[in-house]
């Protein structure tokens, strides 16, 4: 009688613990049933993103007297009398300014994609401006930054999320930016345009007088300003200035100068600007300093008088300031 019924609580342990485990893979199938028009997995979804970095506009005119600009940002200018010259409503793929362009998704802080066109690299793209990637559903914001870099690519601009960006080696070049938040709620394709805005202020320096063969560099110190920047406000997060030192291509026995980028803390700035001419040892040869130069955003400010002497009855330096129009994008 004890062994009967020790068999009939084995069976009864046993049934309880087979349901207990069709309970349980229940539950687990439950996780994979749709809810709405989602499937909710344990696997994310991709969805295919096209973006279009669209053209923006550019207006290229020379200071008075006339100038001739090398190509891009070749540092090396040359005074010489042309033409004003004005290019509106340029494309990415047709403006020399623009050498890189990177795309970055960001979820709150997280990165969740990035990645960087060369112009001159052209496996790294097969239309310059045009990307192609997959993200997973959700709510995102877009960074896209356009940039120049140096003939040997020296100048490198590093991302680390929307609100911050650094030239963390060379020298600042010609930027743009564009943030904008990017929803993805549906496993269709998504195709985005970016229209870039041109955030840096320009310098021009350039000389009333002939270079000597001495002069190997300039150096350009800014009291304010700086190299980093916000990408969603395109102000500078630093304003402690910054020194750059250009080596002058042009042959020397004609006037000279050299251009310099910069991020300012608010749209329009004053600050003072020092320049050093050096031997091709560093050592100082002149330096003059212009206070109370104005800068804004997306204009030039030139500096134009004797560089290449300490004599005071040389003449002064003047401030010219070419403050260009405001244009509309043209986005298609």
């Amino acid at each position: 009688m004890l062994i009967i019924t020790n068999i009939y609580y084995i069976m009864y342990k046993n049934i309880l613990m087979a349901a207990a485990v069709l309970l349980a893979a229940t539950a687990c199938s439950n996780e994979n049933e749709w809810s709405g028009n989602t499937q909710v997995t344990d696997e994310k979804t991709m969805v295919p993103v096209t973006v279009h970095v669209s053209d923006f506009s550019v207006s290229m005119e020379d200071m008075p007297g006339g100038a001739t600009r090398g190509s891009g940002d070749d540092p090396a200018v040359t005074r010489a009398t042309a033409p004003a010259l004005t290019r509106a409503a340029s494309a990415v793929a047709d403006y020399a300014g623009v050498k890189a362009i990177t795309l970055a998704f960001y979820n709150g802080a997280t990165e969740v994609y990035k990645t960087t066109q060369l112009r001159s690299n052209n496996t790294t793209y097969t239309t310059f401006g045009e990307f192609d990637c997959s993200l997973p559903m959700g709510s995102y914001t877009m960074v896209v930054l356009g940039y120049g870099m140096g003939p040997n690519n020296e100048d490198v601009l590093t991302l680390t999320s929307p609100t911050q960006a650094e030239y963390t080696e060379g020298r600042v070049r010609e930027t743009f930016a564009v943030t904008q938040a990017v929803n993805i709620n549906s496993t269709n394709a998504v195709d985005i345009s970016a229209t870039l805005n041109r955030i840096v202020a320009k310098v021009e320096i350039t000389s009333t007088d002939n270079r000597p063969a001495s002069v190997a560099k300039i150096r350009a110190t800014f009291s304010s300003g700086g190299m980093a920047f916000n990408p969603t406000t395109g102000l500078a997060t630093a304003n402690n200035g910054f020194s750059n030192t250009v080596v002058l291509q042009n042959a020397p026995g004609g006037t000279c100068g050299i251009l310099s980028y910069l991020f300012l803390a608010t749209d329009e700035q004053t600050m003072d600007v020092t320049f050093e001419t050096l031997d091709a040892s560093d050592n100082v040869l002149y330096t003059k300093t212009i206070t109370n130069v104005p800068l804004k955003r997306n204009r030039q400010t030139t500096l134009r008088g004797v560089m290449f002497t300490n004599s005071s009855t040389s003449g002064s330096f003047q401030v010219e300031t070419d403050w260009l129009s405001a244009n509309d994008p043209i986005n298609f």
